[in-house]
């Protein structure tokens, strides 16, 4: 069961890439990681990058890495799991029931 503390999990991979970012481009603590949505239905994508938390945001606290996540999309993100490959950051959403 899922904490809504924790709304998303961040593997140890993507969180050192987090951490290494935000320190090569001096990116002040004010910023997060906001993780969402683009789209919708079918042709949906991933919304992953820093930035500054608004009026409709949540901000949570995930493994030391701010995560900033918009209220609409609360639903639709709860679960995801952000890692990390050489070429890039990945997001997995298990399935219902999972």
């Amino acid at each position: 069961m899922l904490a809504l503390d924790n709304p998303v999990r961040v593997r140890p991979e993507a969180r050192q890439q987090i951490m290494d970012t935000f320190r090569a481009n001096k990116i002040p603590d004010e910023y997060g990681l906001r993780v969402g949505i683009r789209g919708g239905g079918c042709g949906s994508s991933w919304l992953l990058g820093f930035d500054l938390p608004g009026p409709a945001d949540e901000v949570y606290n995930v493994e030391d890495v701010r995560v900033i996540i918009d209220r609409k999309h609360l639903l639709y993100v709860l679960g995801a799991e952000i890692g990390y490959e050489p070429g890039g950051f990945t997001v997995d959403k298990p399935a219902a029931g999972e």
